[in-house]
């Protein structure tokens, strides 16, 4: 008799949706907002070396304002890391991490990269720091598990024709020993900017009421495929 656990996400279910946005500025609070009223979970990437500056969320509010959501590093100060040295991109990731780490209360094991620049060598130096998995800007419009968390390719941008996606996520048969992602990235100012929040809003009412869908931070996706042995 076969001892493995069901090959999915908890409560038996074959798909995940999860959410992430760069920087920490203060569009965050709406965004947050929006996400809490339809119980999406999502993961936000910030730069603690900009925390407090004008147009950003102070220190004092990280605590509280991300409740139920996955806090991340983004680097300290948001250079383009494949310009740095080793010495510099353990110092940028380490400052960060520590800093969120303290006003998060857990530990900080997520990353996105700023720009979206990476590359094997600067992969490499981030799991030295403990950084679990690294989302880059490069969309695939796939509902697949990344190949490698190191360099995790989110299914699109928010702006990227994203409700019908959402209606293909929907619809999908997931096949047997297989699992869907739905990894949506972006910028809660790009709302705000380009006056468009009904994008999010109306995702978020369509795609919760899809009862077999997983609303999860990045993180937990990462460490539920590794602990049950699904990834590659």
């Amino acid at each position: 008799m076969d001892s493995r656990p069901p090959y999915g996400f908890p409560g038996g279910k074959k798909k995940a949706v999860t959410l992430s946005y760069d920087d920490g500025t203060i569009h965050d609070r709406r965004l947050v907002s929006i996400l809490n009223r339809f119980r999406v979970r999502a993961t936000f990437h910030l730069n603690s070396g900009k925390l407090g500056n004008p147009g950003y969320i102070a220190p004092d509010e990280v605590g509280s304002l991300y409740i139920g959501h996955e806090i991340a590093s983004h680097t300290a100060n948001h250079p383009n890391l494949c310009e740095f040295d080793e010495t510099m991109i353990a110092s940028e990731m380490r400052q960060d991490i520590h800093s969120l780490t303290e006003l998060a209360g857990y530990r900080v094991r997520g990353f996105s990269y700023p720009y979206g620049a990476y590359n094997d060598y600067v992969a490499t130096i981030l799991r030295s720091t403990g950084i679990a998995y690294a989302r880059t800007v490069q969309s695939t419009s796939a509902f697949t598990l990344p190949e490698d968390f190191m360099m995790w390719h989110p299914t699109c941008h928010h702006e990227e024709s994203l409700m019908d996606k959402a209606k293909a996520f929907m619809n999908m048969d997931v096949q047997p020993e297989t699992c869907a992602v739905f990894s949506i990235w972006g910028h809660s100012y790009e709302f705000n900017d380009r006056g468009n929040w009904d994008i999010i809003r109306d995702f978020c009412s369509e795609i919760t009421q899809d009862s077999s869908i997983w609303f999860a931070t990045n993180i937990e996706i990462h460490d539920h495929v590794i602990v049950h042995g699904m990834a590659g």
